[in-house]
């Protein structure tokens, strides 16, 4: 029987929707144009004095703020594996970044549990039951949007008019994850984590006639990885660690 003009229209269709479900689903995350804080752990599952550092970030999942005004990453450090325990989840990336913040505010060392709060380090962490409130500084509009959760698009808005080099870095994160250590500091213990960066990608961003505009890709599958997965974004000026703007969120069950 000839196909009729209406059957290969909905054949089209449902071939697009098998595209889409396939490919993923279409997302995008956005700031307003005031300053979102990124909260920024260093961290080991080799420091004992890590976990109740972890426990008070891992409170922030139901913090009302979560994501609109502040984003939390944690960074587990890869300088305590040679002490009894390798932390699955270090890099010496994350190591590397540390070290780049205790140059710039000329430390003379580095150091866990260690947070960093828009580029500057934080020690009342233990005080607060949120982060602390996010400036009235008008800091720009950063929307981040992906058509599969794995191709993505950043756009910066700046609040003022000129010319200036940013940078977008994007940390796929994972929440949810235990661990039984069996040496080391916490030899014995169920640690627990959230926000814990997978991985780090940092790319430019090339001036538009409306803003700033970039593209970055991520792995939305991580091999091993069964927690819950988000997306922190942030933007930078070239050359440099400090936060102007963020934004992130959850990324959809079916994106794992």
């Amino acid at each position: 029987m000839p196909l009729t003009f209406n059957t290969m229209k909905w054949i089209c269709f449902f071939v697009m929707l098998a595209g889409v479900w396939a490919n993923g689903e279409p997302m995008a995350f956005q700031s307003s144009e005031r300053e979102t804080a990124l909260l920024e752990l260093y961290t080991s599952e080799g420091c004992s004095s890590c976990p109740p550092a972890e426990a008070w970030l891992s409170k922030l999942k139901t913090a009302p703020g979560l994501w609109s005004e502040f984003v939390p990453v944690a960074f587990h450090v890869d300088y305590w594996n040679s002490l009894g325990w390798r932390d699955k989840l270090s890099s010496e990336q994350f190591s590397d970044r540390q070290r780049s913040y205790a140059r710039d505010w000329s430390a003379e060392n580095i150091y866990t549990p260690e947070f960093v709060l828009n580029g500057r380090e934080w020690h009342n962490w233990f005080g607060f039951r949120s982060v602390p409130s996010a400036s009235a500084t008008r800091a720009g509009m950063l929307r981040a949007s992906s058509p599969d959760g794995k191709h993505w698009q950043a756009n910066f808005f700046t609040a003022e008019k000129g010319t200036a080099d940013y940078r977008v870095t994007a940390a796929l994160l994972v929440s949810g994850l235990a661990s039984d250590v069996t040496a080391g500091e916490n030899s014995g213990r169920h640690l627990k984590h959230d926000f814990a960066v997978l991985s780090l990608i940092t790319r430019p961003l090339n001036s538009q006639t409306s803003g700033f505009q970039g593209t970055f890709t991520i792995d939305p599958h991580p091999k091993g990885i069964t927690g819950r997965l988000a997306l922190a974004i942030w933007v930078t000026s070239s050359g440099r660690l400090e936060p102007l703007q963020a934004t992130g969120g959850w990324l959809p069950q079916s994106a794992k």
